[in-house]
């Protein structure tokens, strides 16, 4: 969906947004395109509960981060999916399984399900017992989170 498309009726800044983006990540070293779209991530968060069961969980979210925030790449699809998985050290040709046969749809249905629980409305989010943390933020913040100040 193109984010002109997802963020249409609302007073919101998209140039602001990506310009605030693309300094915070600067900031912290980590690379970032410049999207105009968004990509539907629900197959990709299924294979990350596959990599997690894999003992792969890190590896997947962060060739899934480069692919979607660092390369732009569109991580909806299924030549990118398997990509990213073999990127992370899972075996390509089973990720098409894996989605087709919903192994992984529950676990995904239930992290949504906490999500609304929680009134979860963008990401990253970050949960440290009550607190909360939403969006990027500096390496601070985080440090103010789990410290409680």
């Amino acid at each position: 969906m193109e984010l002109s498309d997802l963020f249409r009726g609302r007073n919101f800044d998209i140039e602001a947004m990506q310009q605030r983006l693309a300094a915070v990540a600067g900031e912290l070293g980590l690379p970032v395109a410049r999207r105009t779209r968004i990509s539907n991530s629900r197959r990709a968060q299924e294979l990350g509960k596959w990599a997690e069961s894999m003992g792969k969980g890190d590896e997947f979210r962060r060739s899934t981060y480069r692919a979607y925030f660092a390369e732009g790449r569109n991580i909806a699809l299924l030549p990118e999916l398997e990509t990213i998985a073999e990127a992370a050290g899972l075996a390509k040709d089973d990720v098409f399984d894996i989605l087709a046969q919903s192994l992984f749809a529950e676990a995904v249905d239930a992290d949504w399900g906490r999500a609304r629980e929680l009134a979860v409305t963008a990401v990253p989010f970050h949960l440290f017992g009550e607190k909360m943390l939403v969006g990027f933020h500096a390496y601070e913040d985080y440090v103010k989170l789990v410290s409680g100040n």
